[in-house]
């Protein structure tokens, strides 16, 4: 079983969220999966985590993400659907700033291609889909159309926000995930609602393990 795993840079106010990455790729490697991890090569503006300003740097986040995964990482855009069984999205603002500019500009945002074209190419290919913390912003974005269930928490903002890209919001829990069977889509609120990494681990294990129950289906 291989996962693909798309990271957006390392930090949660202007990249990947680095607990929620962690968790996820340890739950992939204790579930067996063999995980292929895929970036962005494309600059972002930097936020100093400690204040929570901009700093006035640009960093590149296929480089930044490379440090969370040992540097074991690829350009999104040459990532081949055919190679995956599933694909996992984790959260962190760069999901909304980096994969996207659903930060600046919300239901009317953009996604990055290469991120689109592999979120399209996997889905259409009837592979699961995991999404964590606001990543499912992104694939409501790309998969609106299809009007997918999707939970980022039980933010009413976000929510309805969500809901004008064509999905149907499904309010969560921290610990928990909500399914779509039918579109094969996985998603968890993560540190969308916190408020501990034992919390947001918890639904992260749940969703992965999850999303590969779907791959196996799909592969039989």
């Amino acid at each position: 079983m291989t996962v693909g795993v798309i990271l957006s840079g390392c930090g949660f106010l202007d990249g990947a969220e680095i607990q929620e990455s962690v968790c996820t790729l340890l739950a992939l490697d204790r579930a067996g999966a063999t995980v292929r991890c895929f970036a962005p090569d494309r600059e972002f503006a930097v936020v100093d985590h400690r204040t929570g300003t901009p700093t006035g740097e640009r960093r590149n986040a296929l480089r930044e993400a490379a440090r969370i995964v040992r540097g074991k990482i690829d350009d999104v855009r040459d990532a081949v659907a055919e190679q995956l069984d599933a694909l996992i999205l984790p959260g962190g603002f760069g999901a909304a700033k980096v994969l996207s500019n659903f930060a600046e500009r919300g239901a009317e945002c953009d996604v990055d291609a290469g991120v689109a074209g592999l979120v399209r190419a996997v889905h259409a290919a009837g592979k699961p889909i995991g999404a964590i913390c606001i990543a499912p912003a992104v694939i409501a974005r790309v998969l609106g159309s299809e009007h997918p269930t999707l939970t980022i928490g039980n933010d009413r903002g976000t929510a309805e926000v969500l809901e004008t890209m064509g999905c149907r919001h499904h309010d969560c829990p921290t610990t928990e995930f909500v399914v779509d069977e039918a579109h094969k889509i996985v998603s968890t609120p993560a540190y969308m609602l916190g408020p501990s990494i034992r919390d947001v681990c918890a639904g992260i294990e749940r969703t992965v393990a999850e999303v590969l129950r779907l791959a196996v289906g799909a592969t039989n």
